[in-house]
């Protein structure tokens, strides 16, 4: 294990969202449901897709605001299938975001145990962390089925906490989405924001730090101000 510089002592441990931070699942999504909204002839804004973005539908429901758009109710049971797998199909190439093994391996000799906090199914986190070869590099994997709520409330960040056997104070989070961010603040954790192209446009005032690519600095010098 290597020595912490003085800007890390402070962090006990790092928590990465799953969706949009380790893999570019979202912009497809995106794609599949702004496509099904043009084939009825109207227009899902990314602004307004976005609020759903590290949450679920409850936080925004596509389906409800595309049968208010046209005026009539779809049969979802036959829509969803094929926009799902539209969307699989889309992200079937996709591989680790820039600078996520990076940071995987500065936490490593740093001796940082590493979690995911996901709004996401356990099922569809651990299928794409072990196809991607990464599973093994997280301590624990948070996800919907272990929690009452997810984010925005700070259950899934908590719950990491724990299973990291760490103060929430201690814990850094990566996050990409508005929803993502406030739920790790509620949570009493400092947050480094990477936003994607779904979500440039959101707001981040809570972060600690923005960054347009973990590519762009490393862990230490992300860190930097943490701890003065």
């Amino acid at each position: 294990m290597m020595d912490l510089p003085e800007s890390l002592r402070s962090v006990r441990a790092l928590i990465f969202d799953f969706d949009g931070v380790i893999v570019d699942t979202e912009w497809a999504i995106f794609q599949t449901w702004s496509e099904l909204f043009a084939r009825h002839d109207v227009e899902l804004k990314l602004e307004t897709y976005a609020q759903c973005v590290g949450s679920d539908h409850d936080a925004w429901d596509p389906k409800a605001h595309l049968e208010e758009l046209c005026g009539y109710a779809l049969d979802w049971d036959a829509v969803l299938p094929e926009k799902h797998a539209a969307s699989r199909r889309l992200m079937a190439g996709q591989g680790v975001m820039d600078g996520v093994v990076e940071w995987l391996d500065a936490a490593q000799c740093a001796g940082l145990p590493v979690a995911v906090a996901s709004s996401s199914s356990h099922e569809w986190v651990h299928g794409w962390l072990t196809k991607l070869e990464l599973r093994e590099r997280f301590v624990s994997l948070s996800c919907r089925d272990h929690v009452e709520r997810i984010k925005p409330a700070p259950d899934l960040f908590l719950h990491a906490a724990a299973q990291l056997e760490v103060d929430p104070a201690a814990a850094l989070v990566i996050e990409d989405s508005a929803n993502g961010t406030a739920a790790a603040h509620a949570a009493g954790m400092r947050v480094v924001a990477v936003p994607n192209r779904v979500t440039a446009h959101q707001d981040f005032s809570k972060a600690w730090r923005r960054v347009g690519s973990l590519a762009e600095l490393t862990l230490a010098d992300a860190l930097e101000p943490v701890g003065r």
